[in-house]
């Protein structure tokens, strides 16, 4: 996409207990809780495994590259970057090893409050940790559930591969934005979005 810039959306402030929330160890070393990012009234909500980096090691504001590739296919699947609240399963930046099941599980319930709160009609979920926490009994992976829609708590939900992998091996781009495209056309059947 010519001349594309990445931003740096406007993040949620979080609500009190989340920001007190002490039920697993990403509490004794996070800067803060990221509740989330983008327009908090968009009924498109996009959920990652954990926040990325937003400063850099000077503290100055930057777009990390998941940020980047996530908007740039929102942007090249015919959606606004206003169209989506973009949210994580973790709600604190990990900066070092830590016990993955036990803090998602920890915050799965932040996730639940965020659904319960927000009322998105359409949920995509990117990345396999976000597939496994969404469906954990089952053997599902991005490859085998991506390019149609499945129920997630009474809300349709896709899933497609995390923007870190896109980065990584490029050749998934092409399924990422067909994806991000399923995801466009059901946003406009549902009128989230315009023409």
């Amino acid at each position: 996409m010519e001349g594309f810039n990445p931003r740096l959306l406007k993040e949620e402030p979080p609500p009190p207990f989340a920001v007190q929330c002490q039920k697993c160890e990403l509490s004794n070393h996070r800067e803060r809780v990221i509740w989330g990012e983008g327009n908090p009234s968009a009924k498109i909500f996009i959920l990652l495994d954990n926040p990325g980096m937003r400063e850099d090691a000077e503290g100055n504001p930057f777009v990390c590259g998941t940020r980047e590739t996530l908007q740039r296919g929102i942007l090249d699947a015919g959606m606004e970057l206003d169209n989506v609240y973009i949210s994580y399963l973790l709600k604190c930046r990990p900066k070092r090893a830590y016990n993955k099941p036990l803090a998602r599980d920890a915050c799965f319930s932040h996730f639940q409050h965020q659904l319960a709160e927000k009322n998105p009609r359409l949920l995509l979920g990117l990345g396999n940790t976000v597939v496994e926490t969404l469906f954990p009994h089952s053997d599902a992976d991005v490859k085998s559930l991506r390019g149609r829609w499945h129920i997630f708590e009474d809300i349709p939900v896709a899933f497609s591969y995390h923007p870190l992998a896109i980065r990584r091996r490029p050749v998934l781009h092409k399924y990422f934005i067909e994806d991000l495209k399923l995801l466009a056309q059901e946003a406009l059947k549902y009128g989230l979005i315009e023409n």
